[in-house]
């Protein structure tokens, strides 16, 4: 799951990063508008994080690009505010946001909010994702297949997670290995191939397939 985080104040952007890291959000941050346009031009997300006073433009303003831009449009976004004013509210909500948060806010509230955001993204009502033989509930952790419960590693979870959001599509390595290190510089170079092996040692040589030099899937 790629997040991006739209944040000029250091002291906050750091805490949430690494806060959103913890709870295995591979985040991009950025500090600047013209940053986070860049980064919605190049990259793929899952959502964003804006915060909506920006020290070179207003976080209305990028969310309007997001929702006037055809490989974006669809991308949820939580704003930040640290004006607590309905005014400022509705307007962010009209053009487009998905909710917000007043700051100061508590990272529980603010996590608890992605996971209703996403479930909505993703037409779910609960917070299991399922394939064809596989459960993986997010807030337990726990795979179920084929009636035995699994208790994923950190970097198993993640690649768990990241398949089976897109069963039946291909994954490239070099999108779970930011899956894995968000954008750290110390990616190991065979990570992915590890943790796939160690997956299918426990859950069968079938549940992921491998298309050589492509990349990997589970079935739908």
């Amino acid at each position: 799951m790629r997040l991006l985080l739209v944040e000029d104040d250091k002291m906050l952007g750091t805490s949430l990063k690494k806060g959103l890291e913890f709870e295995h959000y591979a985040t991009e941050w950025v500090q600047t508008g013209e940053d986070a346009k860049e980064a919605l031009k190049t990259s793929e997300f899952n959502l964003a994080i804006l915060d909506i006073n920006l020290p070179d433009c207003s976080g209305i303003e990028i969310l309007k690009t997001i929702r006037h831009s055809p490989r974006n449009k669809q991308l949820p976004v939580l704003l930040l505010t640290a004006i607590d004013r309905v005014e400022q509210k509705v307007i962010g909500l009209d053009a487009g946001a998905d909710d917000y948060l007043t700051k100061p806010f508590d990272l529980k509230e603010l996590l608890a909010r992605l996971r209703v955001i996403l479930r909505r993204a993703e037409g779910k009502t609960d917070n299991i994702l399922r394939t064809k033989d596989m459960e993986l509930d997010l807030n337990t952790r726990q795979l179920l297949k084929s009636g035995v419960y699994y208790t994923p590693t950190a970097s198993e979870f993640k690649l768990l997670t990241l398949l089976m959001q897109r069963p039946g599509k291909l994954i490239s390595k070099t999108r779970m290995e930011e899956e894995l290190y968000g954008w750290q510089g110390d990616v190991e170079s065979n990570t992915v191939e590890v943790t796939i092996y160690n997956l299918r040692k426990k859950l069968g040589k079938e549940t992921i397939t491998t298309l050589r030099g492509v990349g990997y899937m589970v079935s739908a």
